[in-house]
Formats: C-alpha cells, structure tokens, sequence
C-alpha cells in the first residue's frame, strides 16, 4: 500500500501524520509512505529527521498587510497557487497512492484536492477546535474530516464526513502515573507542581511576565513547585533578568531553558500553565491536567483562544487572555487554582471528559476504512 502524507507550517500539523504513518508501518511493514510539504518549512526537516521520504510544493498564504513587501509576497502566492495544482499531479502520478492523509497547512491543499479529483480516498486531519482556512477549503472533497472532540462537529457543513478521533499523543506520556513522575523528578514533599512553557521557542512577553511571577512564588515562600521552559530565543535575556532581581533556582523554583523530559514533567503536573496550541490541548486533555491557558494573540484566525474556550466550558481551563494580565495577577490566578485541590480535580475531571488516550487508532481505523 503506497500512502501520502501532506502537512506543513507547525509541528501541531506534522506530527498527527508522524504519528499515524509510523502506526501504519507497524500494522504492516510493506506500507510505502510519502511526505509532501513545502519546500523549507517546519514539515521538512521533521520529517526528514524521522527517516521518511520527502517531495516539496511551493504553496503560501496571503498578508493581509498593506505594503510593498506583501504586494511582493501576495504576487508570489498567486504564482504558486497557479503551479501548485500541475506539481501535485505530478508527485501523485509519480508514487501512484493509494490514499492521501493531510494533516493542515496550506500544502495539504493541492495534493488532497489533486487526489479527490483523481477518485483516490482522502483524509484531512484537523487538529485546532475550529477548521482552518486550508480544511474549510477541503471539506467539499475529502472523504473525511477527522476533528479532535465532539464539539468540533458543529463548525463543519458536512456533518456525515467528520469522525472524532481525537490528535495522537506520544506514548511515553502515559509511562508514569503521578506519583511515579514525582520520584523520579525527586518531589518528596506534598507541595503541588506547577508546569508553565510557552512553546519550544519561547514568547518574550509572555516570559517577561513570568520574572515578576518568580518573584511573588519567592515572596511568599515557594508554597508549591515550578518547572519552567523559557524556550531558546529567551534564554539568556531570563537568566539576565532573574539575576537582576536576585531571583535564582532553589526552594521549589526550577527554571529552564527546555524541559527535554516533559513527559515525566506533564505526568507529575497538578497544573499546567501555557498557550493553547492544538498539541498542547491534546496532551493536557488526554491526561487529564487542569490548566490555566494564555492563548497566542498572534495566530491565524484567533485559533489559540477557540482551543482554550471550548476547555474552559468543560471547566477544565481557566483562560487568561495576554493583553489583560500581568505577572503578578497570573501568579494570583494560578495560585488559587494550585490551593484549591477541589477546584483542581473538578478540573481534571472536565479534562478528561474531552481526551482522547487512542487518537492514533482511530485515525488509522477511519483511514482503512476508506480502502
């Protein structure tokens, strides 16, 4: 069985199809798989790096900015909205599939519509709460449209395509129960464990925020731990900060530049502090974590604060909204969460009502079942 894959611009788009093709393999090893990305985006070298071939389609978005620059971008995009189409169909004929999977970002566009044009099944995996411009635009040819819970359903025209499935979570998140993560990150005593990060590269705001947290934990004693991931851009301007402030590791604070365990960090969380991008809303739903979610201002069709306020109906996010808090009101905000161990397993429990521990095999069933 041949099988293309095609996803792009976030690694919340690639590794739903990371997932699924390495699933795929293992339920039979002759499966042949083929990425289709563009050409230098986060797609390529994630998957590239995961040992799969690779074939690239020029595709971008339009700026909706009134400069030369976007003029320059936006002429560009019409030009490789026009070449794209012809490019698809060649990589199709080429590897000669037997079903196409795209998992979001505007490469998925020509090759999905390429293949449903062609008769071949397709697929289209939507990991944000609310579709995004590219599987709106597929809805009309996909076969499915697997979406992450229940409440995505209302948001599309065709009902009767879309599938529940949930968005895969790698595995070794669920290796260790709490206590388990606990040992092992050596947490000995009964204070709970707050978990914060925003992103693998970090957002300066949100981390300038996060010095003036520090100092009102350090104020008033360290009453639970933290494990923070300041992300690589902002690294040293934190280690600048906090040593400005006398602020330092020690008594409960655990400040780093990434948390390379983050499935033993997640496991012992009791609260989750962060953004509300679609991997995260997978993990924290699937293990059932309480959370308190600043969604990204900056994301494409305000997706972030979507993915957030369908968690805060379950009751299982608070959301904060960035232009409107500072450090010390997010200190106060997690804090009561942290103290109140109802409240958090209130929370927990609404989590757990949308997670999806078997996202992976249901994707995979849903595919196979369109051969």
């Amino acid at each position: 069985m041949n099988v293309i894959f095609t996803c792009g611009g976030t690694a919340g788009h690639v590794n739903p199809a990371l997932a699924l093709a390495g699933y795929m393999q293992k339920m039979d090893a002759d499966t042949r798989i083929l990425f289709v990305g563009t050409p230098r985006g986060i797609e390529r070298s994630l998957v590239e790096k995961a040992g799969y071939e690779f074939r690239a389609v020029e595709v971008s978005g339009f700026s909706r900015r009134i400069s030369v620059e976007s003029l320059v971008h936006n002429l560009r995009s019409v030009k490789n909205l026009l070449v794209a189409p012809a490019r698809a169909k060649a990589i199709i004929r080429e590897f000669q599939p037997d079903l196409v999977v795209g998992t979001g970002g505007y490469a998925s566009y020509p090759i999905v519509k390429c293949a449903a044009q062609l008769k071949i099944p397709t697929a289209v995996h939507e990991s944000n709460m609310v579709p995004g411009l590219t599987t709106k635009m597929l809805e009309s040819f996909a076969d499915r449209i697997m979406v992450g819970f229940e409440d995505c359903r209302a948001h599309y025209k065709n009902p009767e395509k879309i599938v529940v499935t949930g968005t895969p979570v790698r595995g070794d998140f669920f290796d260790l129960d709490r206590a388990q993560a606990r040992e092992k990150l050596g947490l000995t005593d009964e204070r709970p464990l707050l978990v914060s990060f925003w992103g693998s590269l970090g957002a300066s705001t949100m981390n300038e925020m996060m010095v003036d947290f520090f100092a009102k934990e350090a104020a008033e004693g360290y009453p639970f731990h933290h494990i923070h991931g300041v992300g690589s851009s902002g690294w040293e301007k934190m280690q600048s900060d906090m040593a400005q402030r006398g602020l330092a590791n020690g008594g409960g604070l655990d400040v780093r530049e990434y948390i390379h365990d983050m499935a033993t960090v997640m496991a012992a969380a009791d609260v989750v502090l962060c953004r509300a991008g679609a991997s995260t809303v997978s993990e924290l739903t699937a293990l059932g974590k309480p959370a308190v979610m600043v969604p990204s201002p900056y994301v494409t069709n305000n997706h972030q604060e979507k993915n957030a306020r369908i968690l805060e109906r379950h009751n299982g996010a608070v959301v904060v909204l960035e232009q409107q808090t500072d450090g010390a009101a997010l200190y106060d905000t997690v804090s009561a969460v942290l103290r109140d161990g109802e409240r958090r397993a209130q929370m927990s429990r609404g989590m757990e009502e949308l997670g999806v521990k078997d996202a992976t095999q249901r994707l995979y069933d849903t595919v196979m079942a369109l051969l």
